[in-house]
């Protein structure tokens, strides 16, 4: 799979900007990322700010940040550089400096006066309950208010006044005179001013006024030049009083224009700085950066990439309506990316003792273990100290199994990881009948699980070794909330808290993660993708964060066709960790989805989702049959198709097996690029048909290298200046010029190849 942060992605928005750079409306793309300074950032704002400083980087132009804080009660530094962290981390650049709302106050000001002397505004002295009384309703007009015929010179002193600190808070506003029975209700003369005698953070108390949003943003739009002002559904409404303000001023020409996107919104998640504010002040969390919120903060500290974020925005899309995305999706793309990143390790958070009754006492072995499966190009390994005395998961053990139950039972064997096959052999209880530990032989023939002639067991374990085991802290992070939509039943959003979104065990850990620093990424096997905590750890002693865990549940499919669960937890029984989870649920599989894991070593989610629809099971065996890799086809099924369906029943789908197998091995060949195959895949969904035969009939084949060089030539010679300032110094720039190599291609460059050969002639 090509590498999503060099892909062009195409969209409405992207089409808009086509179409103005072909017109001649502009010659130069700024768009801006423009956060109130009051809280952090979170997973929505994510896709905001890839979405602006994407297009940015894409058509050659700039993004700036700027800061609306116009607001002095609830803005502060802090936030200001947060917000700043979090952006840099997502890998974005804003360029010499940020700007700020704040530093354009005189100018707002003058624009006031502006439309004060054109009888456009006038200083209103109603309160705020009267405001909102004359302002009407959905289905009753405005009417106007005492204050709204008065004359300019009587509006140009009371607001002299206003600025001057006469007045107290709420005394007075200022108003557009636009149209009290506009069905717009944001038309009906909004407020443009309010006294606020607040310390400002930046600008301290020179001003005792300040203007609202609606105001604020438009002009500092136009101040600043930008092209496309990018904002989320919410705004739609506001766009008619945006254009009304720039209309109705002298603003330089060509102006902005608004143009609206779906925000992001997942399921078990709050997206609200006020919220987040409730929880931090509430004690509920630890604070704005606890690995819980979903704030960029938090989630960073989870040990969340922001390789990751950027692929989830990019997956996610663009689009004209609202939609919840699954919070499962966002965990499968972590998946992805993590595991491309994190070193196997081993570790046990329910540590139960093993003894090897027939290894020689005293003795210890180093055995060979590399740090990456053998699917995975990267070399590197660890010694792993192997002796008589060990620990494996106590959830390992079951002294009387289940059916298909292929872990450690009484006179069975397992095989444990990169070592030897043992065999339980006797249980010792303590005195309250508890298990204390297993007394094992081991077959000192069988070390190596990749031996020639290795013999074979069902079931292989991870361990540590007694003696050299370390001992930490391991932290256990899961949803924040229990409910889909918290807070949607009507009742507080907090009752609606997971009280087990974090255990925290004692875990024994394999010795080489003594040297693990802070910030680096591993997955202990058969656990989950954890993170050294940048701010608890210490040298010789990390504290791991799970970061998520290695059950991709994203099986909404399958779901439909269990029983209801109940709407709260229990709030009495605690929940088990992530492995005797995982645990329980491999032992609960239908036997049509463990007969899918033993044939093609599917996952359990994909297997649970594939096994519980006859329609995807079906298509899955038929392309399997065709050719199709087994987890290729299973990953187009249970992670891309839900989003493609968009609510429809899986049952619904037009393709058969054939036409996944086909659609796989284009991807695989290069013929397609990773986004083509998704446009594919749409049209398969709709009518059905060849994906050979709608590639070739929509153009959606990769430029490959003898077509692509003279495009990236010619990229290269019309854009100078990139060129210049990526030799400076400014890598990020490469995403900007394969941008542009895919425009100049209509889309049909191989990404990954364009890169390649930027890099090469730029070196």
């Amino acid at each position: 799979m090509s590498d999503p942060s060099l892909e062009a992605p195409s969209d409405f928005i992207r089409e808009i900007i086509e179409a103005d750079l072909r017109a001649g409306r502009h010659q130069t793309v700024v768009t801006r990322f423009p956060p109130e300074p009051n809280g952090y950032l979170h997973i929505g704002h994510s896709k905001s700010i890839c979405l602006n400083f994407g297009l940015a980087e894409q058509f050659g132009g700039r993004c700036h940040l700027r800061f609306d804080d116009s607001n002095p009660t609830t803005e502060d530094m802090q936030y200001v550089e947060a917000i700043q962290r979090d952006i840099r981390w997502l890998g974005f650049d804003w360029g010499e400096h940020p700007y700020f709302a704040s530093d354009y106050f005189d100018k707002l000001y003058d624009y006031a006066l502006e439309l004060i002397k054109a009888g456009k505004a006038y200083v209103c002295s109603l309160g705020e309950a009267e405001i909102r009384e004359y302002r009407g309703t959905v289905t009753t007009p405005g009417r106007p208010g005492p204050g709204r015929e008065r004359s300019v010179e009587e509006n140009l002193e009371l607001f002299a006044d206003m600025r001057a600190g006469r007045f107290k808070d709420g005394e007075h506003v200022l108003r557009a005179r636009i149209d009290m029975a506009s069905p717009n209700m944001k038309m009906r003369d909004p407020l443009l001013y309010r006294i606020r005698h607040k310390h400002h953070y930046r600008t301290g108390d020179k001003w005792c006024i300040y203007p609202l949003y609606d105001f604020t943003h438009c002009l500092s739009d136009s101040i600043e030049g930008i092209t496309h002002s990018i904002c989320t559904l919410e705004f739609e409404n506001n766009r008619e009083l945006y254009d009304w303000i720039l209309d109705n001023l002298d603003v330089p020409q060509p102006r902005p224009h608004q143009y609206e996107f779906a925000r992001l919104n997942l399921n078990y998640t709050v997206m609200s700085k006020r919220r987040f504010l409730e929880l931090v002040s509430g004690s509920y969390v630890s604070g704005w950066d606890d690995p819980r919120m979903p704030t960029l903060a938090g989630i960073r500290r989870r040990g969340v990439t922001p390789e990751a974020m950027r692929h989830f925005a990019t997956r996610v899309g663009v689009a004209k309506n609202n939609s919840t995305v699954e919070l499962a999706l966002f965990e499968h793309t972590l998946r992805e990316d993590l595991s491309e990143v994190s070193p196997r390790v081993m570790g046990v958070l329910k540590p139960l003792k093993v003894v090897i009754e027939n290894y020689p006492e005293g003795q210890t072995e180093q055995l060979d273990a590399p740090y990456w499966p053998h699917d995975i190009p990267k070399e590197g390994s660890r010694k792993l100290p192997f002796g008589r005395e060990l620990f494996i998961e106590a959830d390992d053990f079951m002294e009387q199994p289940a059916k298909k139950w292929f872990r450690l039972a009484p006179g069975r064997e397992v095989r444990l990881r990169h070592a030897y096959i043992i065999k339980c052999e006797r249980v010792v209880k303590d005195d309250s009948g508890a298990i204390s530990e297993l007394r094992c032989s081991y077959d000192r023939h069988t070390r190596g699980e990749n031996a020639p002639g290795a013999r074979k067991v069902k079931g292989t374990l991870h361990w540590v070794s007694a003696a050299h085991a370390l001992d930490a802290e391991v932290r256990i992070y899961d949803r924040l909330f229990s409910m889909e939509f918290p807070g949607s039943d009507g009742q507080d959003f907090k009752q609606d808290l997971n009280p087990d979104s974090l255990q925290t065990v004692r875990a024994k850990l394999e010795p080489s993660l003594s040297q693990a620093e802070a910030g680096e990424r591993y997955q202990l096997e058969r656990l989950g993708f954890f993170y050294v905590d940048p701010i608890d750890s210490k040298d010789g002693a990390p504290v791991l964060n799970r970061t998520v865990g290695l059950r991709d549940t994203w099986a909404k499919i399958a779901a439909r066709a269990e029983p209801a669960k109940p709407a709260k937890p229990a709030a009495s029984k605690p929940k088990a960790d992530e492995a005797a989870a995982a645990a329980k649920t491999t032992a609960a599989l239908p036997p049509e989805a463990q007969a899918l894991i033993d044939a093609h070593g599917l996952a359990p989610g994909e297997a649970r989702v594939l096994g519980a629809s006859p329609t995807l099971g079906r298509v899955f065996a038929a392309a399997v049959a065709a050719g199709a890799e087994p987890r290729a086809a299973a990953s187009w099924l249970v992670s891309e198709l839900p989003t493609t369906l968009e609510g429809r029943d899986a049952e619904s789908v037009k393709f058969d097996g054939t036409a996944l197998a086909e659609l796989v091995a284009l991807l695989d060949a290069g013929t397609i690029s990773w986004p083509a195959a998704k446009d594919v895949l749409v049209e398969l969904v709709k009518s059905g048909g060849s994906p050979r035969a709608i590639v070739e009939q929509k153009g959606l084949q990769q430029m490959g290298g003898d077509a692509l060089g003279p495009v990236v030539d010619k990229v290269l010679a019309d854009n100078a200046s990139l060129v210049e300032r990526y030799k400076a110094g400014n890598p990020n720039l490469l995403g900007a010029l394969v941008g542009q190599v895919m425009r100049a291609s209509g889309g049909k460059a191989d990404p990954k190849l364009a890169g390649e050969m930027l890099r090469e002639r730029l070196a």
